[in-house]
């Protein structure tokens, strides 16, 4: 049975799982062809691009998620937000936890990060793991953590987040993330 797919970001999900699993350079498009149930023709439509443009398209899906569920919220002031910064905070590792999927979902960014393709994303890759440590590092501080210790905390935080994801996956036991969250948040002066 033929999938219905009524435009390009209907596909983008299954796009980034494909990414994920096979890495960008084994992401053929008869593989996205046969796992989205769209002919050649109809990947081209939806991305005139080809398999670049789908790439760039499932990260600005997951630089969209972030933004509006990790950064955005981070970057929030007491004023404009009715929670803490430490319960955003503590949020944030929810949400991690939530996305990576307690460490049995890869980081996408991270793996093109890693992989020969970094140059064609380098601005992407760069910038999602900067402004994710420019907004924790401010909402550490504005948690209470001395300004001078917020910035080596977050980069801590996220290194940590990466390697969890890493080692989780390699031994496939999420309970290794899920310590390394616990480690963390510890790190970052919060209750679990």
């Amino acid at each position: 049975m033929a999938r219905l797919v009524a435009e390009r970001a209907d596909i983008v999900p299954a796009l980034g799982e494909l990414f994920r699993t096979h890495g960008y350079q084994g992401t053929s498009l008869a593989l996205i062809s046969e796992r989205t149930g769209l002919g050649k023709g109809s990947l081209y439509h939806f991305f005139p691009g080809g398999k670049e443009e789908m790439a760039q398209a499932v990260l600005a899906d997951i630089d969209g998620w972030f933004e509006r569920e990790i950064f955005a919220p981070l970057r929030a002031s007491e004023g404009e937000c009715e929670t803490t910064a430490g319960a955003r905070i503590a949020a944030m590792f929810a949400a991690v936890d939530a996305y990576f999927r307690s460490g049995r979902r890869a980081c996408l960014v991270g793996t093109f990060a890693l992989g020969q393709v970094r140059e064609r994303f380098t601005v992407v890759i760069d910038g999602y793991f900067w402004r994710w440590q420019v907004a924790l590092a401010g909402a550490l501080a504005r948690a209470g953590v001395p300004a001078h210790e917020a910035s080596g905390i977050a980069e801590e935080v996220l290194v940590g987040i990466q390697g969890g994801i890493v080692l989780a996956h390699a031994r496939d036991d999420s309970e290794v993330f899920r310590r390394t969250l616990e480690r963390l948040r510890a790190r970052c002066r919060l209750a679990p």
